[in-house]
């Protein structure tokens, strides 16, 4: 993660409040700012296309479509990317740059594979159950397997630390969504639905395209090495659970409330419960800042700290690396509680304001019964997340397995009960959840600190590993050795 420090540092050596401040829309910028320009360019669509004018069922089934395209792109690739994150790394350090494009056609196939296993079944459902046009069908599902390329190729260029070229690729992206929705629907005469969907289909294929040729302008070579990407799945088998309980995890919850009696059908295909999912949706922004907190504090602080003990470790004395470890730890509890303080800051602020603000615009009842629950539950989540992104620093893959377990599991099982409470309560599911996996990291984290030697120092192994039989425990037989020296004094 150490790419946007040095960045970050010299904004903030300055000292001032204009440099803070764009420090901050900085770290935005590498961070949210793709999320935040798709959902701009999506309500730019719908105020000047007239979307509010249509009949209910083309806007309920345009919605659902687009969300279940995040959703399940999401899911899709979530159990390769963080496997495949790991295997650039090591190359990269490795400076063995030529394996870097094996390891890209090795994730695209993975990627697009899972997404067709999961979206043609889907499709066939919705066309043939739920009688939608064959043609809006067809753009869902070329909209999904661009998202999922579009979030896979983010992965490639995040590792090179290029984070600005992605939120550029993102503005063209949804500049040609918006633009091509405009001659759709006032040259072409297209519908509104159909021109909106095809036309975003057509800003994530920009955005993808973007991002491949800069992969490819970054990596020319192929060395051919397939089948050692492969070998990573069976190697850190635990960043594969990780990653698909983590993403689970954030719309399990969703999931749960989705099979009670209070959902909408759409088609006969799509399910979802438009307040709850539109109260998920306040109650992760109230809280998105954690995560630009998080990096930009990480980069700046903690990563130095890292650094000199891993230097430390490398060539220095025991004196020098328990100090060093010291002094990683202590600024590794110092970075949690700022990110805790400044979040809650954040959080109660914005909180302030959507429940001030968004009932006059129409957001209010059961949405904002629902929202301060989930609000308090997504608070600890991204507090969590940043305890398992620690884990993958020391390498505690099972550390951070069971922390995303626990998480999900306690998130379901309490959604499951928080269906038969009142709404006030109804988010109480990602609260246990978040508490229990936040806990459990904090768990792994203190038992690393006092075991991180026996971490770094005994898990290697003194003879090179091999296959065949096992050779004799027997090291020393006493008889043999007497009856040598009784044979040398004989002669």
């Amino acid at each position: 993660m150490a790419g946007i420090g040095v960045r970050l540092n010299r904004i903030y050596s300055k000292n001032s409040i204009l440099t803070h401040l764009y420090g901050f829309a900085y770290s935005m910028v590498v961070t949210v700012a793709p999320m935040f320009l798709v959902i701009i360019a999506v309500m730019i669509m719908e105020k000047v296309l007239g979307y509010s004018r249509i009949g209910y069922a083309d806007r309920e089934l345009y919605s659902c479509t687009v969300l279940y395209i995040f959703i399940f792109a999401l899911l899709s690739t979530s159990p390769f990317n963080a496997v495949l994150s790991r295997y650039m790394s090591d190359v990269i350090y490795e400076e063995q740059y030529d394996d870097i494009m094996p390891c890209f056609y090795v994730g695209v196939i993975m990627n697009i594979v899972l997404s067709c296993l999961l979206g043609i079944p889907f499709c066939l459902w919705e066309y043939f159950v739920g009688h939608v046009w064959i043609f809006y069908v067809f753009m869902g599902f070329c909209g999904y397997v661009a998202l999922v390329l579009v979030f896979y190729s983010m992965l490639y260029l995040s590792i090179c630390k290029d984070y600005r070229k992605i939120s550029f690729f993102f503005f063209i992206g949804m500049l040609v969504t918006v633009l091509l929705s405009l001659f759709m629907v006032y040259i072409l005469r297209v519908g509104v639905i159909t021109s909106m969907l095809f036309s975003l289909d057509v800003g994530f294929v920009v955005v993808g395209s973007l991002e491949f040729a800069q992969i490819r302008c970054y990596f020319r070579e192929n060395s051919g090495r397939y089948s050692a990407v492969l070998q990573y799945f069976k190697r850190y088998w635990q960043l594969v659970i990780t990653n698909f309980l983590y993403i689970l995890g954030l719309y399990v919850h969703n999931f749960v409330f989705w099979s009670t009696d209070m959902h909408m059908v759409v088609a006969h295909s799509f399910v979802c419960m438009t307040a709850y999912d539109m109260a998920t949706c306040l109650a992760m922004f109230t809280n998105i800042t954690a995560s630009v907190i998080f990096i930009s504090r990480v980069e700046m602080h903690f990563h130095e700290y890292y650094k000199r003990y891993s230097e430390a470790v490398i060539g220095g004395t025991g004196m020098d690396i328990e100090k060093a470890k010291r002094r990683m730890f202590r600024q590794l509890s110092e970075e949690l509680m700022n990110l805790v303080r400044l979040q809650f800051i954040v959080s109660v602020v914005a909180f302030l304001v959507f429940i001030i603000l968004l009932p006059r615009i129409g957001f209010g009842g059961m949405i904002m019964k629902i929202y301060p629950c989930l609000a308090a539950g997504y608070f600890i989540l991204f507090i969590m997340y940043s305890a398992i992104i620690f884990l993958y620093y020391f390498n505690d893959l099972a550390g951070s397995a069971v922390t995303a377990l626990s998480f999900c599991l306690v998130t379901f099982l309490g959604s499951i009960v928080a269906t038969h409470l009142t709404p006030v309560w109804y988010g109480i599911g990602l609260v246990a959840g978040s508490t229990v996996g936040w806990c459990m990291a904090y768990w792994r984290l203190r038992i690393m600190e006092k075991n991180l030697d026996v971490h770094i120092f005994c898990n290697g192994s003194i003879m090179k590993r091999g296959h065949g039989g096992r050779p004799s425990n027997r090291v020393y037989e006493r008889d043999a050795v007497t009856a040598g020296k009784g044979k040398g004094k004989k002669q």
